[in-house]
Parts: structure tokens; sequence; C-alpha cells
């Protein structure tokens, strides 16, 4: 079967994100965006600060009313995670969680850029220095190694399937995994050894990290910690297909005005292109981005007629 094809694929389900969706839509492109309202920053905080909407309003109810605008307008909605996205000749495809693959004419990131940290000792000091965040970055050092890979949903599975291409073992440490019947399927008739249940309490070290310290109290030696909480990091997804991070801090995505990045047809708003972490920039990045991404996909379309 052939994947789905749509102009705009917009990855984050924030306000910048169903901004993205709702003027893209509406310059009649097809658009699906991808994540799920309540992995928001904004889901659990309030607003009043923000024009034109008086008094306190929660953070989920504009989210709930922004996402229905969306769908209401023919935007396409899934919640579900990328694992993958490559480059095509014209335009990219994506690997999603649930199995589908589909392409698309232009991407939005618009993720927001909270790293989850596991806020264990060991964990900052190392970094760079055994500790990752980074399994596409990172796994080609750990050849022949040992490495054990922290997380429970859909990028930690995908993060330990990676590494048995690289490491001699690879460890999965999970509280509970909640990730796609798929992805567990692929998990237990893969060689990695999971071990449920437990958590980091300690990585340990001296040049660099030796081993992990779990909350069973058993030690694992390893040469190497993968930290994978959440969903596939957008920053790992967006260095897959070359696109640039800001020279400075090489924490978030870097823009122009028309909230392209470097990479033709790749565009990114919101939290993920630097300060201020404000919804009113989010919104407004969100509005500039759908509209340039769903220009950019009607010449596309229109090339390849």
């Amino acid at each position: 079967m052939e994947p789905l094809i749509y102009d705009v694929v917009i990855i984050g389900a924030g306000p910048a994100g169903i901004q993205a969706a709702i003027h893209s839509v509406r310059k009649k492109a097809q658009v699906l965006m991808l994540g799920r309202i309540e992995r928001s920053s904004l889901y659990s905080a309030h607003v009043e600060n923000y024009a034109c909407v008086a008094g306190v309003k929660s953070g989920r109810e504009l989210l709930e009313e922004g996402l229905a605008q969306a769908t209401g307008f023919r935007a396409e909605t899934m919640a579900d995670d990328v694992l993958k996205i490559r480059q095509l000749a014209h335009g990219f495809e994506l690997d999603l969680e649930s199995g589908e693959r589909i392409q698309a004419r232009s991407l939005i990131f618009a993720t927001g850029t909270a790293r989850k940290k596991l806020k264990v000792p060991g964990e900052k000091e190392f970094l760079g220095r055994g500790v990752s965040y980074c399994v596409d970055c990172d796994a080609n050092f750990y050849r022949n190694a040992v490495v054990v890979v922290v997380g429970n949903a859909s990028a930690a599975i995908d993060g330990a399937l990676t590494l048995t291409g690289y490491a001699s073992t690879v460890y999965l440490v999970s509280q509970e995994l909640s990730a796609s019947p798929e992805m567990i399927e692929k998990l237990k008739s893969s060689p990695v050894k999971l071990l449920s249940g437990v958590w980091p309490r300690e990585i340990r070290g001296e040049n660099g990290v030796q081993s992990l310290l779990l909350t069973n109290g058993e030690v694992v030696t390893t040469d190497g910690v993968f930290i994978e909480l959440g969903s596939k990091g957008a920053m790992e997804l967006a260095l897959e297909i070359g696109v640039q991070l800001d020279l400075e801090t090489m924490t978030h995505i870097q823009v122009d005005r028309m909230c392209q990045t470097n990479v033709a047809g790749v565009y990114a708003a919101g939290d993920i292109t630097g300060h201020p972490y404000q919804m009113a920039k989010a919104v407004g990045e969100g509005c500039v981005a759908g509209m340039e991404a769903a220009n950019f996909a009607r010449q596309q379309r229109k090339m390849s007629a």
C-alpha cells in the first residue's frame, strides 16, 4: 500500500502546532497534525495575559478549543509519535509509532523543547561522557559496548532496538511500558534485555559512566546510559534530516522570519525556536509557519504535476 501523502505534516499539538494547522488548512492544504494536546506544557497551565482573552483560562480549555477549530476546518489529527524522518527527492517520509508510514511535502516542528531529565545523581556530571539523550546521534560511539536505555514509551523502545545494531548488549530499564502493541512485540522478539518495574537511582563512574544503580538495589555495569523519556525528541528528529540548530547554544532550531529552517520545506514554530517561551509567540510563529508550509507545498504540487 502506498503511503498517504499530505501537503503539510505538523509534529506537535500545542498552541504553535494548532495555529499552524488552522492557517495551513485554511490555505486549502491537506494537513495532518501529529501529537497529543495533553503533552503540551500549556495543558496544565493557566493563561491570563493573552490578548483578547479576558480573565484566567485553563490551558487545557484553550487547547481543546483550538483542536476543535483545526479539525472543524478539516485538518486531520493523529495521536501518534514519529519514530523516523527521511528526506525524499520531493518531500519527506515519516515512520509512526503505530506502524504507519506517511509522506509530506512540507514539515513543521512545533513540539516545544522540554527534554525530560531523570534528575538522578551522575546524570548532569556524565553528560557527554556516557550519558546521552540522542541514540541516533551517539549510537556509533558504542560499538561492541554495553549500554542501557531508560524510558517507558516509543522513543525508548525504538532507541534500544536501534542500539542492537551497534552495542554488544542492550538493556532497557522501564517502570512500565506504555507503547503500542506493535512496538512492544518488536521489543519482545529482539535481543534487548528488559529490566521492568525498576528505575535508575544513580549513574556511577569516574572519568565516564561505568554503572547504573537501580531502585531495587541492582547495579548494572554499562558503558553508556541513553535517556529517552516520552516520545521521540524533536531535536533528534530534526537532526536526522540536517536541520541546523542555533549556533550559540545548540538548544533550539534556527529559523528565519518566515519560520523556515535551513532545509527547504521544513519549518519550526513555538518554544522549539527559542525564547520567549510564551503562548503569544508560539501562536504567531504557528501562523507564519502554517502559511509558508502551505505555500511551499502548493509549489511542490505544481512542479510534480
